[in-house]
């Protein structure tokens, strides 16, 4: 599939999900794929402040990320189509979601905690993870599948290989 094929729809595909769920791994292998651009929005904000994810939460705080995060997707759904990784917590942000949701196609990559948990406790660069323990990561991610099953496609993932969520992606757009 290339990108004029069937289930590309001239629109910015954006990946969301919790922390940790593979959206920047199969976002490049999908956008690769599709012969489409990739965008990594978390890089984007980098870019924007000169600083790290981490640098911007511990000098700004949460609430100007967030404001920097929607700035910048906003900007790319404007885009020509592309694949785009959304941070984890991008979802969460009603403005931000309902923009994605108008502007893109949206797709919660949905493993089982278990396979986020693991994949946790081996990162510490996420700001968010590394201040909570498992009972509280595993609450928030309760929390947040609520807003990611408003997507417009679900898939389900693993700890496979990567691919084989690009082809369900795949899959999943040509039959829509």
């Amino acid at each position: 599939m290339t990108s004029g094929s069937a289930g590309v729809t001239g629109r910015p595909i954006a990946l969301v999900g919790f922390m940790a769920v593979g959206k920047s791994k199969i976002g490049r292998l999908l956008a690769k794929r599709l012969a489409l651009p990739f965008k990594d929005t978390d890089e984007e904000i980098e870019a924007a402040c000169g600083k790290s994810i981490a640098a911007i939460f511990r000098d700004d705080g949460e609430a100007e990320f967030r404001r920097v995060e929607r700035n910048v997707i906003s900007r790319l759904i404007q885009d020509a189509p592309h694949v785009m990784a959304a941070g984890g917590g991008a979802f969460m942000d009603a403005a931000t979601r309902e923009a994605l949701q108008a502007r893109a196609t949206t797709i919660w990559l949905d493993p089982p905690f278990g396979v986020i948990a693991a994949r946790l406790k081996r990162s510490s660069a996420r700001p968010l993870a590394s201040s909570k323990n498992e009972a509280e990561l595993l609450q928030l991610w309760h929390q947040r599948r609520l807003l990611y099953a408003t997507a417009q496609l679900r898939i389900e993932t693993s700890d496979d290989d990567p691919a084989l969520a690009v082809e369900r992606i795949v899959a999943a757009l040509a039959s829509r």
